[in-house]
């Protein structure tokens, strides 16, 4: 049985209880539970359901985020994802964590930046990436975006050498593993490329001091040269309990993205349902206040699903 299947099952219950089936019943890969992409995916796929007219009930699936969801989507095993600009970039040219080009993967729309979160016990006598030598430092899952944003970084440190990472101890943990091990001591620092605020984060800081590396002046500009996809970035003062300063640093965008062989009607449907939503939907996630039509574009070099885009000429984004 296709792992499709297996999750569709598990989900029949929540699909009979939010809608009629008569409506497509879609499945969105997210992330980590601890993360941004789960809690904001749910908010998401309620807008679809109760929106779309009847035509797409859609729910959230936890997943190892933009790689493992860019795969499960090209397979056919979930009808849309969010994922990074810069994975779903790697997946369309087949570079990185994908041996070939993803065909089956298109866009929905651009949602919000990503901010890289670079944090460390202050008792670890870190203060910038390069001190990460001889320290224990999570990276994200294995094979996640994450991961692929931290060699990026660490590569420009002589810290990854294109083929393993070298001067420190690399741990390939979740954001609820990284959050959990952190307040354990077992590891000295963590790499997140996520929205700001991360509840993992959030979670951290109440219990502990948390001192946050910069990225941010020579090296943010050799990143950006190298990897046009980042942009500058700020963690505002504030963001969390304790930050007292801005943070410099560097940001990707989050992206909803779809099977290119989903229906032009339920790609239109959907697409639709979420952007004449867009005040529910930043009332039900934070992250939804980010998403604009304006700005519903940005940083896409997928192609458009045509669904989406009938949508986009009709409100005049797209001529």
């Amino acid at each position: 049985m296709k792992k499709r299947n297996v999750i569709a099952l598990a989900l029949v219950g929540i699909f009979a209880a939010s809608t009629a089936f008569a409506a497509s019943q879609f499945i969105m890969g997210t992330g980590g539970t601890s993360g941004t992409y789960y809690p904001l995916g749910g908010a998401i796929s309620q807008i679809i359901t109760d929106h779309s007219g009847g035509k797409v009930a859609c729910v959230a699936q936890a997943t190892g985020a933009s790689v493992e969801n860019l795969n499960l989507l090209n397979a056919g095993d979930i009808d849309l994802a969010l994922v990074q600009n810069d994975t779903a970039d790697y997946a369309k040219k087949g570079e990185m964590f994908f041996k070939a080009p993803l065909k089956n993967v298109v866009a929905i729309c651009r949602i919000y930046p990503e901010h890289i979160q670079v944090a460390v016990n202050p008792e670890s006598g870190i203060t910038s990436l390069a001190e990460f030598k001889d320290h224990k430092v999570s990276i994200g899952a294995p094979g996640s975006g994450n991961e692929a944003n931290a060699r990026q970084i660490l590569g420009e440190l002589g810290l990854f050498n294109g083929e393993k990472y070298e001067g420190f101890e690399p741990h390939f943990l979740s954001y609820a593993e990284t959050t959990s091990n952190f307040k354990d001591r077992l590891i000295d620092g963590f790499m997140f490329t996520t929205g700001a605020p991360n509840s993992g984060i959030q979670e951290i800081v109440t219990a502990q001091p948390l001192r946050f590396i910069p990225i941010d002046g020579e090296l943010r500009d050799k990143i950006i040269a190298k990897y046009p996809f980042f942009a500058p970035a700020v963690i505002e003062k504030g963001t969390y309990s304790g930050l007292t300063s801005d943070v410099q640093t560097i940001a990707v965008q989050a992206c909803l993205v779809a099977r290119r062989d989903m229906s032009d009607d339920e790609a239109y449907a959907l697409t639709k349902a979420i952007f004449e939503n867009l005040e529910a939907l930043g009332n039900a996630h934070a992250k939804g206040k980010s998403l604009t039509l304006a700005h519903a574009l940005d940083g896409m070099t997928l192609d458009i699903h045509p669904g989406a885009l009938k949508y986009y000429k009709e409100v005049g984004l797209v001529k």
